[in-house]
């Protein structure tokens, strides 16, 4: 398992972990799914090193956004990198987004 997040002071060690495992699991392309109820657009990327994983999403027909870089640490753990936004938001936003089940179907 990854060692834990680093810029989230607030968020218990089980949260970040919890984090990680919902970001690995979601695949490395764009994807349509929901996230609390409203269907969202995102697209995730991989460094081919496995050192970066960048992230964006959109609501789709609305306005709001989720954006973030993850960077794996030499040693042990992550560095979190929200886009303008704060960490409690990215990550309630990967624990709770919902790939639909045509992206699920083709991992």
């Amino acid at each position: 398992m990854p060692g834990a997040v680093t810029s989230c002071r607030e968020a218990p060690a089980p949260v970040l972990a919890r984090f990680e495992e919902a970001l690995a699991r979601l695949p490395g392309r764009y994807m349509d799914g929901s996230f609390c109820g409203r269907p969202w657009g995102v697209t995730v990327k991989r460094s081919e090193d496995g050192k970066r994983i960048w992230l964006y999403g959109e609501e789709l027909g609305g306005t709001d956004i989720v954006s973030f870089n993850l960077y794996r640490l030499a040693g042990s753990g992550s560095l979190l990198k929200p886009c303008e936004m704060s960490s409690d938001k990215v990550i309630e936003f990967v624990l709770g987004f919902e790939p639909s089940s045509e992206t699920a179907s083709l991992r």
